[in-house]
Protein backbone atom coordinates (compact mmCIF):
# COMPACT_ATOMS: atom_id res chain seq x y z
CA UNK A 1 0.00 0.00 0.00
CA UNK A 2 2.98 2.65 0.90
CA UNK A 3 4.42 2.36 -2.55
CA UNK A 4 1.39 2.48 -4.43
CA UNK A 5 0.74 5.30 -2.54
CA UNK A 6 4.31 6.83 -3.07
CA UNK A 7 3.68 5.90 -6.97
CA UNK A 8 0.49 7.77 -7.42
CA UNK A 9 1.97 10.99 -5.56
CA UNK A 10 4.50 11.08 -7.90
CA UNK A 11 2.52 10.23 -11.03
CA UNK A 12 -0.20 12.88 -9.66
CA UNK A 13 3.07 15.59 -8.83
CA UNK A 14 4.55 15.31 -11.82
CA UNK A 15 0.91 15.44 -13.77
CA UNK A 16 -0.13 18.69 -11.87
CA UNK A 17 2.96 20.17 -12.67
CA UNK A 18 1.96 19.55 -16.28
CA UNK A 19 -0.84 20.66 -16.20
CA UNK A 20 -1.12 23.65 -14.62
CA UNK A 21 1.90 24.69 -16.70
CA UNK A 22 0.08 23.70 -19.95
CA UNK A 23 -3.48 24.49 -18.80
CA UNK A 24 -4.72 21.31 -20.18
CA UNK A 25 -6.37 18.52 -17.98
CA UNK A 26 -3.77 16.24 -16.39
CA UNK A 27 -4.96 12.94 -18.44
CA UNK A 28 -2.44 12.70 -21.36
CA UNK A 29 0.63 13.09 -18.47
CA UNK A 30 -1.20 10.47 -16.16
CA UNK A 31 -1.42 7.78 -18.81
CA UNK A 32 1.71 7.83 -19.39
CA UNK A 33 3.25 8.21 -16.01
CA UNK A 34 0.43 5.46 -14.73
CA UNK A 35 2.24 2.82 -17.54
CA UNK A 36 5.85 3.59 -16.65
CA UNK A 37 5.59 3.78 -13.13
CA UNK A 38 2.58 1.36 -12.42
CA UNK A 39 3.16 -1.12 -15.03
CA UNK A 40 -0.35 -1.51 -15.84
CA UNK A 41 -1.96 -2.22 -19.48
CA UNK A 42 -3.23 1.06 -21.60
CA UNK A 43 -7.51 0.10 -20.40
CA UNK A 44 -6.12 0.65 -16.81
CA UNK A 45 -3.13 3.14 -17.23
CA UNK A 46 -6.73 5.55 -19.15
CA UNK A 47 -9.14 4.19 -15.91
CA UNK A 48 -6.49 5.60 -13.45
CA UNK A 49 -6.09 9.15 -15.22
CA UNK A 50 -10.03 9.71 -15.56
CA UNK A 51 -11.07 8.61 -12.21
CA UNK A 52 -8.14 10.39 -11.05
CA UNK A 53 -9.49 13.78 -12.58
CA UNK A 54 -13.06 13.18 -11.25
CA UNK A 55 -12.39 15.65 -8.14
CA UNK A 56 -11.84 19.16 -8.79
CA UNK A 57 -7.92 19.02 -8.83
CA UNK A 58 -7.16 22.39 -10.79
CA UNK A 59 -8.85 24.57 -8.19
CA UNK A 60 -5.53 26.05 -7.00
CA UNK A 61 -4.55 26.40 -10.53
CA UNK A 62 -7.40 28.44 -11.99
CA UNK A 63 -6.65 30.83 -8.70
CA UNK A 64 -3.45 31.10 -10.30
CA UNK A 65 -4.56 31.85 -13.78
CA UNK A 66 -7.45 34.48 -12.34
CA UNK A 67 -4.47 35.94 -10.80
CA UNK A 68 -2.56 36.61 -13.88
CA UNK A 69 -5.65 37.85 -15.76
CA UNK A 70 -6.75 35.20 -17.71
CA UNK A 71 -10.65 34.67 -17.77
CA UNK A 72 -12.93 31.68 -18.98
CA UNK A 73 -16.79 32.94 -20.29
CA UNK A 74 -19.44 31.16 -18.75
CA UNK A 75 -21.52 30.92 -22.36
CA UNK A 76 -17.71 28.82 -23.81
CA UNK A 77 -17.99 26.23 -20.72
CA UNK A 78 -21.85 25.89 -21.38
CA UNK A 79 -21.48 24.54 -24.51
CA UNK A 80 -18.03 23.07 -24.04
CA UNK A 81 -19.45 20.80 -21.21
CA UNK A 82 -22.67 19.27 -22.94
CA UNK A 83 -20.58 18.49 -26.15
CA UNK A 84 -17.76 16.93 -23.71
CA UNK A 85 -20.33 15.19 -21.27
CA UNK A 86 -21.69 13.00 -24.94
CA UNK A 87 -18.37 12.98 -26.15
CA UNK A 88 -16.58 11.19 -22.95
CA UNK A 89 -19.39 8.98 -22.87
CA UNK A 90 -19.58 7.82 -26.19
CA UNK A 91 -15.44 7.48 -26.36
CA UNK A 92 -15.73 5.24 -22.61
CA UNK A 93 -17.97 2.80 -24.52
CA UNK A 94 -16.18 2.25 -27.81
CA UNK A 95 -13.18 1.96 -26.17
CA UNK A 96 -13.96 -1.36 -24.45
CA UNK A 97 -14.09 -3.22 -27.60
CA UNK A 98 -10.76 -1.85 -28.95
CA UNK A 99 -7.43 -3.88 -27.84
CA UNK A 100 -4.45 -2.33 -26.05
CA UNK A 101 -2.09 -1.89 -28.61
CA UNK A 102 -4.63 -0.82 -31.02
CA UNK A 103 -5.45 1.93 -28.06
CA UNK A 104 -2.06 2.61 -27.78
CA UNK A 105 -1.25 3.39 -31.69
CA UNK A 106 -4.35 5.30 -31.42
CA UNK A 107 -3.07 7.47 -28.73
CA UNK A 108 -0.02 7.88 -30.40
CA UNK A 109 -1.39 9.11 -33.90
CA UNK A 110 -3.50 11.96 -31.12
CA UNK A 111 -0.71 13.78 -30.04
CA UNK A 112 1.17 13.69 -33.45
CA UNK A 113 -1.71 15.61 -34.80
CA UNK A 114 -2.22 17.77 -31.94
CA UNK A 115 1.39 18.48 -32.33
CA UNK A 116 0.90 18.86 -35.99
CA UNK A 117 -1.50 21.96 -35.25
CA UNK A 118 0.67 23.42 -32.90
CA UNK A 119 3.12 23.66 -34.77
CA UNK A 120 1.17 25.17 -37.54
CA UNK A 121 -0.27 27.80 -35.20
CA UNK A 122 3.00 28.68 -33.99
CA UNK A 123 3.99 30.14 -37.25
CA UNK A 124 0.84 32.44 -37.70
CA UNK A 125 1.35 33.24 -33.88
CA UNK A 126 2.54 36.73 -33.24
CA UNK A 127 3.37 38.33 -29.62
CA UNK A 128 0.60 38.53 -27.05
CA UNK A 129 -3.15 40.30 -27.75
CA UNK A 130 -6.29 40.67 -25.95
CA UNK A 131 -8.25 37.55 -24.80
CA UNK A 132 -10.97 36.66 -27.31
CA UNK A 133 -14.55 37.66 -25.85
CA UNK A 134 -17.32 36.02 -25.26
CA UNK A 135 -19.00 36.87 -28.55
CA UNK A 136 -16.31 36.02 -30.68
CA UNK A 137 -17.51 32.33 -30.26
CA UNK A 138 -20.23 30.36 -31.79
CA UNK A 139 -22.22 28.03 -30.29
CA UNK A 140 -21.35 25.37 -32.65
CA UNK A 141 -17.46 25.71 -32.70
CA UNK A 142 -17.79 25.81 -29.22
CA UNK A 143 -20.18 22.84 -29.05
CA UNK A 144 -17.17 20.79 -31.22
CA UNK A 145 -14.34 21.33 -30.05
CA UNK A 146 -15.83 20.00 -26.39
CA UNK A 147 -17.60 17.17 -28.66
CA UNK A 148 -13.57 16.15 -29.51
CA UNK A 149 -12.16 16.89 -26.70
CA UNK A 150 -14.67 14.28 -24.75
CA UNK A 151 -14.17 11.45 -26.97
CA UNK A 152 -10.70 11.81 -26.91
CA UNK A 153 -11.12 11.91 -23.17
CA UNK A 154 -13.02 8.56 -23.11
CA UNK A 155 -11.59 6.67 -25.50
CA UNK A 156 -8.08 7.74 -24.55
CA UNK A 157 -8.24 8.44 -21.04
CA UNK A 158 -6.31 11.62 -21.64
CA UNK A 159 -9.18 14.19 -19.79
CA UNK A 160 -9.45 16.37 -23.30
CA UNK A 161 -7.97 19.18 -21.88
CA UNK A 162 -5.04 18.94 -24.71
CA UNK A 163 -7.90 18.92 -27.13
CA UNK A 164 -9.33 22.07 -25.54
CA UNK A 165 -6.43 23.92 -25.57
CA UNK A 166 -5.30 23.56 -28.92
CA UNK A 167 -8.79 23.43 -30.53
CA UNK A 168 -9.30 27.21 -28.65
CA UNK A 169 -6.20 28.27 -29.92
CA UNK A 170 -6.13 27.20 -33.32
CA UNK A 171 -9.74 27.63 -34.37
CA UNK A 172 -10.30 30.50 -31.93
CA UNK A 173 -7.74 32.11 -31.63
CA UNK A 174 -7.89 32.44 -28.16
CA UNK A 175 -4.35 33.33 -26.67
CA UNK A 176 -2.06 31.06 -25.10
CA UNK A 177 -3.09 31.96 -20.99
CA UNK A 178 -6.63 32.44 -22.15
CA UNK A 179 -7.32 28.54 -23.70
CA UNK A 180 -5.04 27.12 -21.13
CA UNK A 181 -7.45 28.86 -17.86
CA UNK A 182 -10.38 27.45 -20.00
CA UNK A 183 -8.73 23.92 -20.17
CA UNK A 184 -8.42 24.16 -16.37
CA UNK A 185 -11.60 25.40 -15.42
CA UNK A 186 -13.63 22.66 -18.03
CA UNK A 187 -12.27 19.97 -15.60
CA UNK A 188 -13.77 21.94 -12.22
CA UNK A 189 -17.08 20.62 -13.51
CA UNK A 190 -17.59 16.34 -13.13
CA UNK A 191 -17.41 16.13 -17.24
CA UNK A 192 -15.38 12.51 -16.78
CA UNK A 193 -17.68 11.44 -14.69
CA UNK A 194 -19.47 9.28 -16.93
CA UNK A 195 -16.61 7.71 -18.73
CA UNK A 196 -14.60 6.77 -15.50
CA UNK A 197 -17.75 5.22 -14.34
CA UNK A 198 -17.42 2.88 -17.30
CA UNK A 199 -13.70 2.38 -16.66
CA UNK A 200 -14.43 1.74 -13.18
CA UNK A 201 -17.40 -0.83 -13.87
CA UNK A 202 -15.30 -2.74 -16.25
CA UNK A 203 -12.26 -3.13 -13.50
CA UNK A 204 -10.12 -0.51 -15.34
CA UNK A 205 -8.34 1.19 -12.45
CA UNK A 206 -5.35 0.69 -9.85
CA UNK A 207 -5.54 0.42 -6.07
CA UNK A 208 -6.76 3.25 -4.16
CA UNK A 209 -3.89 4.14 -2.18
CA UNK A 210 -2.82 4.70 -5.44
CA UNK A 211 -5.57 6.37 -6.35
CA UNK A 212 -5.17 9.08 -3.69
CA UNK A 213 -1.80 9.40 -3.73
CA UNK A 214 -2.64 10.98 -7.81
CA UNK A 215 -5.19 12.95 -6.48
CA UNK A 216 -3.11 14.20 -3.82
CA UNK A 217 0.06 14.80 -5.95
CA UNK A 218 -2.53 16.43 -9.00
CA UNK A 219 -3.19 18.88 -6.40
CA UNK A 220 0.03 20.18 -5.33
CA UNK A 221 1.37 19.83 -8.94
CA UNK A 222 -1.61 21.76 -10.72
CA UNK A 223 -0.64 25.25 -8.12
CA UNK A 224 3.34 24.89 -8.25
CA UNK A 225 2.34 24.56 -12.36
CA UNK A 226 0.30 27.77 -12.61
CA UNK A 227 2.60 29.57 -10.87
CA UNK A 228 5.39 28.64 -13.22
CA UNK A 229 2.76 29.39 -16.53
CA UNK A 230 1.66 32.98 -15.30
CA UNK A 231 5.81 33.93 -15.63
CA UNK A 232 6.01 32.69 -18.89
CA UNK A 233 4.81 34.07 -22.41
CA UNK A 234 2.83 32.55 -24.67
CA UNK A 235 5.39 31.51 -27.24
CA UNK A 236 7.26 29.92 -24.06
CA UNK A 237 4.12 28.09 -23.19
CA UNK A 238 3.61 26.93 -26.40
CA UNK A 239 6.70 25.15 -26.66
CA UNK A 240 6.33 23.61 -23.60
CA UNK A 241 3.60 22.13 -24.66
CA UNK A 242 5.06 21.05 -27.79
CA UNK A 243 7.92 19.54 -26.35
CA UNK A 244 5.03 17.61 -23.78
CA UNK A 245 3.22 16.09 -26.33
CA UNK A 246 6.24 15.20 -28.08
CA UNK A 247 7.79 13.02 -25.85
CA UNK A 248 4.74 11.50 -24.69
CA UNK A 249 4.02 10.06 -28.54
CA UNK A 250 7.33 9.25 -28.56
CA UNK A 251 7.09 7.17 -25.36
CA UNK A 252 3.95 5.91 -26.11
CA UNK A 253 4.76 4.71 -29.74
CA UNK A 254 7.65 3.11 -27.82
CA UNK A 255 5.29 0.80 -26.07
CA UNK A 256 3.51 0.10 -28.55
CA UNK A 257 5.98 -1.69 -30.76
CA UNK A 258 7.67 -3.48 -27.93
Amino acid sequence: MAADLLAGAAIGLIGGIASGLTGTSPGGALVVLSSALLGVDQHVAQGVSLIAQVPPTSLAGIARYRAGGARAPLRWLVWMTLGFVAGGLAGALAAAGVPDRALRWTYVGYLALLGLLLVLRRKEAGADRPETSPEEASAAVLLAIGLVAGLSAGFLGIGGGLATTVGLTVFLRATQHQAQMIGLALSLAPVNLPAAWVYYQAGWTASWPALAGVVAGLAIGGDLGARLANRLSAAQLRAIMLAMIGAMTAYMAFRAVS
